[in-house]
């Protein structure tokens, strides 16, 4: 995410107010200190986004997934390869 000072804002609110409706959200900071956080209306709130679950379905953890490649990482360890 984009800081960008105040007085370039200013100079550039147009712009700037553009770029943020289309999803491009930035900071605008006060001698390099983050003042606010300029977002379109219609982003999600950050309690609406979903992280957990998100490849549900779509990978599958194998049974034996604690024990893949065990002989090989204690040979590895014992200094055989």
């Amino acid at each position: 995410m984009e800081t960008i000072n105040i007085h370039k804002a200013k100079t550039q609110l147009s712009r700037l107010v553009e770029q943020a409706a289309k999803g491009e959200s930035f900071v605008i900071a006060k001698a390099g200190k983050p003042m606010v956080k300029v977002m379109a209306l219609n982003a999600p709130e950050p309690s609406q986004m979903k992280r957990f679950g998100f490849l549900a379905g779509q990978i599958k953890v194998p049974d034996d997934f604690n024990t893949m490649g065990a002989d090989e990482i204690q040979k590895l360890f014992e200094g055989g390869i």
